[in-house]
């Protein structure tokens, strides 16, 4: 087996808001990120600010947690929503949480959001997190490492759970249109979990995870990796770079949209680098084995 390296991302904690922007749009926060009118509006001005050629939402990482009940600290127009005070003393509580409602809260907001972007013609990002982020809403992260380490079968059914619910969330996004997914889990890197912990999450949960959406996406739907996931995955056998040459120096953003289609993950760097640029034209997609 080769080995997992880590990727040094300075955007594990960039939810996209900028202070310049929300004062643009004349938005009421925090009620601006609970309404899907209001959340669209700014995905729109921050991709003409960023000079993107996407809308990206959500702008925080929080709406799965809130979603399973976690309770939420909805920000202002400087930063985006965060995590306020935990739910569960136990990790085994999180077994118990109720299953997703995506007719209903500010998740549903974010999907109506993404329809109506898509249905103008945008492209649209929706971002969504890995399931050491999402338990970061709901417990204290040293419960589910202890957990992991003691008791790693009840770990794998909490794992199963986030899986199940992450691709009811690909559905949903499916049904609203987007065409591209950032997938990441910053609060589950190798620097986090270390060697043996990483490695054991890509079996677990991130590859077939991964499997299971590249069954259910079809040729007008990209999924856009974390490179600490790529890395991850690279690094325990279960992908393989394969390259496509673009024919000339094009943003990576932008070779993310041209390659749709032709792959179904890339990853070699963080969407959120806004201005990195392939120079020879050549974009890294990742096959999974």
């Amino acid at each position: 087996m080769s080995k997992i390296i880590d990727f040094n991302c300075t955007y594990d904690n960039s939810v996209g808001i900028n202070e310049e922007v929300t004062e643009k749009t004349g938005l009421h926060f925090p009620e601006a990120y609970k309404h899907w009118d209001s959340m669209a509006m700014l995905a729109e001005e921050l991709k003409k600010y960023d000079n993107a050629n996407f809308c990206g939402l959500p702008f925080c990482h929080t709406v799965e947690g809130e979603a399973m009940g976690g309770i939420i600290n909805l920000g202002n127009e400087k930063t985006g929503p965060r995590a306020k005070d935990y739910i569960c003393t136990k990790a085994e509580e999180i077994l118990n949480l109720p299953e997703i409602d995506y007719s209903k809260g500010r998740i549903s907001e974010v999907l109506k959001a993404c329809k109506y972007l898509r249905d103008k013609g945008e492209n649209v990002l929706l971002y969504i997190s890995g399931p050491f982020t999402i338990m970061n809403v709901l417990i204290d992260p040293r419960h589910v490492f202890k957990l992991f380490r003691k008791e790693p079968d009840t770990m794998k059914a909490i794992f199963d759970k986030f899986q199940k619910e992450t691709l009811r969330f690909v559905e949903e996004a499916k049904k609203a249109g987007v065409n591209m997914i950032s997938y990441a889990d910053s609060s589950g890197g190798l620097n986090i979990l270390g060697p043996k912990y990483a490695e054991q999450t890509v079996e677990m949960f991130t590859y077939p995870l991964l499997k299971n959406i590249e069954k259910m996406i079809d040729d007008e739907m990209i999924v856009l990796l974390c490179p600490k996931t790529t890395f991850a995955l690279l690094g325990t056998d279960k992908a393989v770079w394969k390259d496509i040459n673009l024919g000339g120096s094009i943003k990576y953003s932008e070779a993310c949209e041209k390659v749709m289609g032709q792959a179904k993950f890339v990853g070699q760097m963080c969407i959120k680098n806004k201005d990195f640029e392939l120079k020879d034209g050549i974009i890294k997609t990742i096959a999974l084995l």
